[in-house]
């Protein structure tokens, strides 16, 4: 399996309209074939002497895949790093499964922002909108941030009645987040549940990202795959504006920034902590690998699985 550039090296038609061949995609226009690693294969209607097929290639990526999606690698190939093997990709008692995808018209950086902004879950999913989840997030957290060799994770404490309630989320730079079920009434004393969505902000282009999904599944909860693959509540369009309106979630919230948020407006305070973490490791980032090195994330993976998340009781 393999990615290859979109557009054909011979005359620029759109390989998405190829044919599948036994080797590689065929090029609806003329023919040539390419192989899942850049290859020319055929370059029908060439004479014999031709050496196209030996000068040229097609833009071609490595992939991995994992539970139904497919994840490409686009930098140096000698940078390749080791896929990262997080542990929640292996929960005894559930399956891996491909969740939701939906898109987003802003740009990607201000959905990971809302991943480390902890504080939102109080008023965008309860005060502000009546509860989209439990009434146990109204409940205004304590909130702390530490950072992580792959990125950072978010702790957000709060007292229901004579309980603890601890969350903790994490952030995988540049653009993974993972977090445990929103069910959560905090009524009882208990082990903590380990994250069981692990989501990827893909953009499209500067204004549009898709959210992808793996979700970790009990197959006692009887879900079929359309279940599981549908997004959770308010995270994509599906509802009238007028109900979006009535009860904004994570789509409005997110959307309502303009397309691309205007940092030099915004005016942050203490509980931003976690957005202002999360932009110094994506800034870092993007300085090391334009100044040859690699980012956080890349050192911290190499195939190793990520330190298992603590465990707390509520």
């Amino acid at each position: 399996m393999g990615l290859l550039q979109r557009h054909c090296t011979h005359r620029g038609t759109s390989l998405e309209f190829g044919l599948i061949s036994e080797r590689g995609i065929r090029c609806c226009y003329h023919g040539w074939v390419f192989d899942v690693d850049g290859r020319i294969l055929e370059t029908p209607g060439e004479p014999a002497s031709s050496t196209l097929r030996d000068r040229l290639c097609q833009g071609a990526y490595p992939t991995h895949e994992l539970a139904g999606l497919v994840f490409a690698y686009m930098g140096p190939p000698d940078r390749r790093p080791a896929f990262p093997l997080y542990d929640t990709f292996d929960l005894p008692g559930f399956t891996l499964e491909p969740a939701g995808k939906f898109m987003l018209p802003c740009n990607w950086l201000q959905i990971k922002d809302n991943s480390m902004d902890p504080v939102h879950t109080s008023f965008l999913h309860a005060i502000s909108s009546g509860y989209q989840f439990t009434e146990a997030f109204g409940a205004l957290a304590e909130l702390d941030w530490e950072d992580t060799p792959y990125g950072m994770i978010y702790i957000a404490t709060r007292r229901i009645g004579d309980l603890v309630w601890v969350r903790v989320c994490d952030f995988m730079a540049p653009n993974v987040h993972q977090f445990t079920r929103e069910i959560e009434e905090a009524s009882r004393e208990k082990i903590a549940s380990r994250p069981v969505i692990i989501r990827w902000a893909v953009p499209i282009d500067d204004t549009h990202t898709w959210n992808m999904e793996l979700a970790q599944v009990d197959p006692a909860w009887g879900l079929t795959p359309a279940e599981i693959a549908r997004p959770g509540f308010g995270q994509s369009n599906d509802r009238p504006y007028e109900e979006r309106q009535a009860h904004p979630a994570d789509y409005d919230a997110q959307s309502g920034q303009r397309a691309i948020a205007i940092h030099a407006l915004e005016h942050l305070a203490s509980t931003d902590r976690g957005v202002l973490m999360l932009r110094k490791i994506v800034r870092d980032g993007i300085r090391a690998v334009a100044a040859g090195r690699d980012p956080r994330s890349c050192c911290a993976s190499h195939g190793r699985r990520s330190p298992p998340i603590r465990r707390t009781r509520c």
